[in-house]
């Protein structure tokens, strides 16, 4: 009997160790949908809550706090800025239009040549020498360039050939023309379309939707029709009455 009795023993203890052994299970928890975290993006709380407290410790007066959030706008979101004069297509001068300005342009510029340099060289009977670098040249280059430069500036995009066909230069970044802007359309630009096989860059008005060349390109410029403008002007001012 006591045999029987150490044998029962002997395998509920084995039983016991066998269970013990045994790796336990592990019951998958759901995630819910609720409970999902997404992937953090920006600064995390340990960066952002300094920051927070400074800024609610320092003492800002409304107006301050209104200029803040204008300059600070542009690192939050974008801000687009709008175009200035950006006019409809049929707004702009076309190639023939403007290209008879340009020979107004040309025939106002001999003019002053020779009543200036051409009375100077008479007078002291010197032989005009049109080398690239000889003075009359360079003095020629002067004029031209100067002739385009100065009224641009002075008459906010027009020059006598301009003024005559009614039309005008206009920026699409600035509501008046500045001397950056002239000295790249006028300035460079003009210099360099000045020589027969480089005109060839005049041509992209054609196709253009804004009727720009190389230099308006450049310079961010166009060249719109006057009349067009007030004419629509004074139908807006119509309508809104």
């Amino acid at each position: 009997m006591n045999e029987v009795t150490n044998e029962n023993a002997e395998n509920n203890e084995t039983k016991k160790n066998q269970e013990e052994q045994k790796p336990q299970s592990i019951e998958a928890t759901p995630i819910s949908s609720t409970t999902r975290q997404e992937p953090q993006v920006g600064p995390g709380k340990e960066v952002s809550r300094p920051v927070t407290e400074q800024f609610n410790k320092t003492a800002y007066t409304q107006e301050e706090i209104e200029q803040n959030q204008h300059s600070w706008k542009d690192f939050s979101e974008e801000n687009p800025k709008p175009a200035i004069h950006d006019f409809p297509a049929y707004f702009y001068a076309g190639f023939w239009i403007r290209g008879f300005a340009f020979l107004i342009d040309l025939l106002c510029i001999h003019s002053i040549t020779t009543i200036s340099l051409g009375t100077i060289y008479s007078l002291a009977n010197w032989p005009k020498n049109t080398n690239f670098f000889s003075f009359y040249t360079l003095a020629s280059l002067i004029i031209y360039l100067g002739y385009f430069i100065l009224l641009t500036k002075q008459t906010n995009g027009q020059t006598l050939g301009k003024m005559i066909f009614g039309i005008r230069v206009i920026s699409f970044e600035e509501e008046r023309l500045s001397w950056q802007t002239v000295l790249i359309r006028e300035g460079a630009c003009r210099f360099i379309l000045k020589y027969p096989l480089l005109m060839l860059g005049y041509l992209p008005l054609i196709f253009s939707r804004r009727k720009q060349h190389v230099g308006d390109y450049l310079s961010s410029t166009s060249v719109v029709t006057i009349n067009t403008v007030l004419a629509f002007n004074k139908q807006l001012r119509e309508t809104a009455k």
